[in-house]
């Protein structure tokens, strides 16, 4: 078994650990998060606290294609945080990328990022968890709006992947899972698009934020309010279906 890995510059003293990380993992026994990849929280040689995901083996077909035609989404991982970074959007650090191949293909591979502290995911905002989400949705709104003024469209845009800190009454917010993302220019009605997976708990949560988005894109709000509560009951509609057929 022979493998590839790259390491941000910042962090070329834990080289030795990005090598080993499969038997740290291992050692590790508290998931953070465990289904189809699962991620771990691991004390690495300088002390500090960081956040590793380990990634299903993929079925044959996507073994060849991730060794031969297009990148693991380990790499996707950190390649796309590095460019979160330098459009200064703020997602954890990443520190770097490890692939495992057998027989020539692609095996396991691991992304390893700064564990950054958080005071709750937008879902808690969404679910009217936090007392003024009111000024959470909208300053989302606003914070959606500036990634895509500088071209991040987030393919996995949803309640658990934004991270949020609080202080003095101000909204701070983080992107993760981000190994599906593309960079391109995306006009209002494309943005307001993104909003497809927040099924919100009171539908007029979801027109506030179109309404916002609309303002500051200079969008017709009405149209607005139209396509992201179409969007997310499109959305609604397919995954509900794909339950009842399972």
């Amino acid at each position: 078994m022979h493998y590839k890995h790259k390491i941000n510059t910042q962090f070329k003293h834990l080289e030795e650990d990005l090598l080993n990380i499969k038997s740290l993992f291992q050692k590790n026994t508290t998931s953070i998060h465990k289904a189809r990849n699962e991620l771990k929280i691991l004390k690495l040689s300088d002390g500090n606290e960081y956040v590793v995901k380990s990634f299903k083996v993929p079925h044959l077909l996507n073994r060849v294609v991730y060794a031969y035609f297009r990148d693991s989404k380990a790499k996707k991982s950190y390649e796309n945080g590095l460019k979160l970074m330098q459009l200064e959007v703020n997602t954890p650090t990443p520190v770097g990328v490890i692939e495992f191949f057998e027989n020539g293909l692609l095996h396991e591979s691991y992304f390893i990022s700064q564990y950054q502290k958080y005071d709750f995911t937008i879902r808690e905002v969404f679910h009217h968890k936090v007392e003024n989400y009111k000024d959470g949705l909208k300053a989302f709104s606003a914070f959606t709006y500036e990634i895509h003024q500088k071209g991040v469209w987030h393919v996995d845009y949803s309640l658990g992947n934004i991270l949020v800190t609080q202080k003095d009454n101000e909204f701070h917010f983080s992107l993760v899972d981000i190994n599906r993302m593309k960079f391109q220019t995306i006009p209002p009605e494309l943005g307001l698009k993104n909003f497809n997976k927040f099924w919100a708990k009171d539908e007029n949560d979801l027109i506030l934020i179109a309404q916002e988005y609309a303002k500051l894109t200079h969008f017709d709000e009405e149209k607005a309010k139209q396509i992201v509560l179409s969007e997310a009951k499109k959305l609604e509609a397919q995954v509900n279906l794909k339950k009842r057929l399972k």
